[in-house]
């Protein structure tokens, strides 16, 4: 039975989530303040969060940062009435996986729910935990990237993007399915934004981002991983 956070200072919001979420099989636990939702994210290491934006003691922007800053990895979905697009990109940019604005259906709720819950426990999930490329060196569950020259910063989305590609190392991965997977329903609906984040993983981590070695596209397609590109393999 998956195990769901509520971080909620709305007693009355926090009573419907938590109604609705039962009726649907899942074991709801519960926070009313920033502060507590913290401590019992870490303690009892739930499957997935609902986290609200405005709440005291400690904002959900802060909340989600610290959570991937100690290297949790649980799937976060805010809740929030902040709608504007800076607000969105700050969310996800802290942490977030997906981004519902109120108000907002229990349907559509419970839809993006099984959408985080379905790709957390997907084949592209925790049984990869650490890869190198190139130079830099990705570990998954502490959600940092190290080089020689020091850490090196990824976003969370950056982080999703390189664990889809490593799942199946040599083969395409389409934009579409990094929306599905990486983005889910509706954050960014097109394929321009995965354009734009492998242009910056590439800065990141390709030491000539122009002519890329290892996040190579597949025109037409996507992109593919070759972590050890043919010119680096043993025995050439």
């Amino acid at each position: 039975m998956p195990r769901i956070l509520i971080i909620e200072d709305e007693f009355a919001m926090r009573t419907a989530l938590t109604d609705l979420l039962e009726r649907e099989g899942h074991r709801v636990l519960t926070a009313s303040e920033g502060e507590t939702g913290l401590s019992r994210a870490l303690e009892q290491q739930p499957d997935l969060i609902l986290l609200d934006v405005m709440m005291p003691k400690l904002d959900g922007f802060a909340l989600a940062a610290e959570l991937r800053r100690l290297g949790r990895s649980t799937p976060i979905l805010m809740l929030t009435a902040k709608g504007l697009v800076n607000d969105r990109v700050r969310g996800l940019d802290s942490g977030a996986d997906d981004y519902l604005v109120k108000p907002f259906s229990g349907e559509e709720l419970l839809a993006r729910t099984r959408a985080l819950l379905r790709r957390n426990a997907g084949p592209e999930g925790a049984s990869l935990h650490r890869l190198r490329i190139g130079a830099v060196t990705i570990d998954f569950v502490r959600m940092e990237a190290r080089g020689p020259s020091g850490p090196v910063h990824l976003t969370a989305k950056e982080f999703a993007m390189l664990r889809l590609l490593a799942a199946t190392p040599g083969s395409p991965v389409t934009r579409e399915r990094f929306l599905d997977v990486v983005w889910g329903v509706g954050a960014f609906p097109t394929t321009r934004t995965v354009d734009m984040h492998m242009s910056g993983l590439r800065a990141k981590l390709e030491p000539d981002p122009e002519t890329p070695r290892f996040l190579k596209t597949v025109h037409g397609v996507g992109y593919k991983l070759d972590p050890e590109p043919a010119g680096t393999r043993a025995g050439n």
